[in-house]
This record gives structure tokens, sequence and C-alpha cells, in this order.
């Protein structure tokens, strides 16, 4: 499996110019080989691929500009691959009738990532440093080892600091089997509730630093638009939006951690979060509480672990009773099942967890290249 580790990089005044410059090469290549694609379309109603564009564009441009002659020629070539990407993603959603977005012009502070399509081909590591071509050896900071063997990395600049991204190939790392699997219902009360009764409270980030973030959103929208003090005010909010993401992500990573290691299966509601953010009520709490990315973290690590990871419908997991299989009708203000055919009381979300769990070890997945009951595959 593919992972990635992420470092923070510290270059010296000398060293962030040729980065800012080399950043600058790839955004003005963007939007050159953009611009070219828009007019060769308009011009004759066909397209331009990517082929073309590096056979062509790429080499006359970089004659031109000091900012590209200074790039590592295969990240200028990642950089048209990305562009012929987003092309790719556009006519995808267009056949599927979906939202389509247009690939857009980067202005400076949209474009910060460059690409390169091999450690030791314009980057490599020396002496613990990083060294980039036409800058030199970069300090970075090593808080942990990388596990495996590095296939791709990227360079990106986030609110004046800059990160380098390893992409490694490593093998999974199966841990030994504790013979307890659970189902989890994610919520806002909890979020999460598992099967067998346990809670984990919302941190709620983004409301604790809500009216730090209204502040600087204030004193952002007083400054003159183009002046130094509106960058320094945009930079305040986009930390203070880091900060948020950063302490979520973390949160996750550690949940998810802790689920991973003591139990050995995971059934999870397939839920549909895109369409449930636009509930005007509840869509800041949901979008603070961060359940997809959760989930993703927790998909990702269990199969590293070597532990199964089921999605299932959520189609009345919060109205069925666990127990019986009755349809008990409640709103969401109430959260106690308590079922009139059997006599069960029970935290709802529990109950929503159980049912979970239990469809999870009904319906067939794909494991271990068969298709069979979940049920089956652990006996």
């Amino acid at each position: 499996m593919v992972k990635s580790f992420k470092y923070r990089l510290y270059p010296t005044k000398k060293q962030s110019m040729p980065m800012e410059t080399q950043l600058n090469g790839h955004r003005f290549l963007y939007n050159q080989a953009l611009a070219q694609r828009k007019e060769v379309y308009e011009q004759t109603n066909k397209g331009i691929g990517y082929i073309a564009q590096a056979v062509e564009l790429l080499p006359k441009l970089k004659k031109e500009n000091e900012g590209l002659a200074l790039c590592n020629y295969s990240s200028l070539q990642q950089t048209l691959r990305r562009l012929d990407k987003s092309f790719k993603a556009f006519f995808r959603r267009v056949k599927a009738g979906e939202k389509a977005g247009y690939p857009r012009f980067k202005p400076a502070d949209r474009f910060n990532t460059i690409n390169y399509a091999a450690i030791g081909d314009g980057c490599q590591i020396k002496e613990n440093r990083l060294y980039i071509q036409n800058v030199g050896c970069v300090k970075l900071k090593w808080h942990r080892p990388i596990d495996g063997a590095i296939k791709t990395l990227s360079i990106t600049r986030r609110n004046n600091r800059w990160y380098v991204c390893f992409f490694v190939e490593c093998d999974t790392n199966p841990l030994s089997k504790t013979g307890k699997e659970i189902g989890i219902d994610v919520g806002l009360n909890a979020f999460i509730t598992t099967s067998d009764g346990k809670k984990i409270e919302p941190p709620k980030y983004f409301r604790q630093a809500e009216q730090k973030l209204a502040k600087a959103q204030r004193l952002l929208s007083r400054r003159k638009k183009g002046s130094n003090r509106r960058r320094k005010a945009r930079i305040l909010v986009s930390n203070r939006h880091e900060r948020i993401a950063n302490q979520r992500l973390d949160f996750c990573h550690k949940t998810a951690h802790s689920l991973v290691n003591n139990y050995d299966g995971f059934a999870v509601e397939n839920l549909n979060i895109k369409r449930m953010v636009k509930n005007r009520h509840l869509s800041k709490s949901i979008s603070d509480a961060g359940w997809g990315m959760f989930l993703a973290i927790l998909k990702y690590k269990a199969e590293n672990a070597g532990r199964w990871y089921k999605e299932v419908v959520p189609n009345e997991t919060s109205q069925r009773c666990s127990t019986c299989g009755e349809v008990v009708k409640k709103s969401l203000a109430i959260r106690v099942h308590n079922c009139p055919f059997c006599g069960l009381s029970l935290d709802r979300d529990v109950n929503a967890a159980l049912n979970i769990l239990q469809k999870a070890r009904i319906e067939p997945s794909w494991r271990g290249g068969a298709l069979m009951p979940l049920v089956e595959a652990r006996s």
C-alpha cells in the first residue's frame, strides 16, 4: 500500500528565493498550458493533450522563462500531467451529469505545490537534508522515520511555511487478533458510539476557535485590498483555519489508531455526507465533526493492520430494534430506544451501532478474493 510522510522544511532566506521562483515558474507553465488548451479548442473545436504540450510547449517556454530554466524538467512534466488530470476529471463529471467545474487559471496564492516524479530526479536526501535542484540542501525536521521505498514526492508552501511529502510504497503490518468486532455509529452528541456501548465525545475544535477566527476575519475585512497589511491579515486567518484542521486530523488519527489496536473488524454506515451538510441547521456541526476524514483514516489503518472494514446501507439503523428487528419510529430528539414489541430499552446510538454490525455480518463482502458473508469469513 502507499502511505505519505509529511515533514516541515526550514529553508534559509537565500534558499527561499529560488524555491519561490521555481513555484512561480510552475504556475506560469500551468496557466500557459491552460490558455493554449482553451485557445486551440476555440479555434479548431478539438482538444490538445499532455503529449503535444510536453513536446511543443514545454521546451519553448523553458527557453523563454528564467523561472522555468531553474526547474527540474521532470517536475515540469508533472505540472502538465496535473493539468491533464484536471481536464480528464472535468470531462468525466460532464459525462456523468455532475457539476463540471472547468479548470481555472491559478493566481499566486492558489498554486502551492511542486510534484517530483521520483526521488533522485531533481530531489534527493543527502545527509539528513533534502537536496533540491538549483536550491541546495534544505534542512527538515525528521520527526519520524520513513518506512518503505520512496516513490514520488511533493514540495508545498502553506502560510509562508514549506513542507515535503514523501509517497512511500510499504507492506501491510498485520496485528494480532483480539476476537472483538464492533459497529460504529457516528453522530453529533457523541462523535462515535460503538456497539459495545462506548462513546467518544466530539472535540468541536471549530466551535472552540470560532470567536478568534471571527475576530481575525473582521480584521481582514477592514484591510485595503492589495495592501501588505491585508496580506498579513489573510495569513492570520489561514493560520487559524490550518490549526483547526491540524487538531481535527490529529484527533481522528489517534481515535482510529486506538480502535484498530483493540478490534478485529469495523462496520460503519455508508453516509452521503455531502447531502447531509446541506441541512443549514446541522451543516456547521457535521463539518466540524469530520466524519468523512475519520472514516477514511479508519479504513486505511484497518487495511494496514489486517482488519476488516465494511460499509453498510444506513437505512433504518436508528429506527429498527436490534433485538427483535421491528421498526420503532422516533425523532432525533428522542435519545433512548424503547421497543414496545420486545421491551428493549437502550441508548438509540448503541442500538444503531448494533444494527450496523448485524448488517455487516449478513451482507456479502469481497474479502480474500472471494465473495462471502463476513460471518463465514471469520469462522
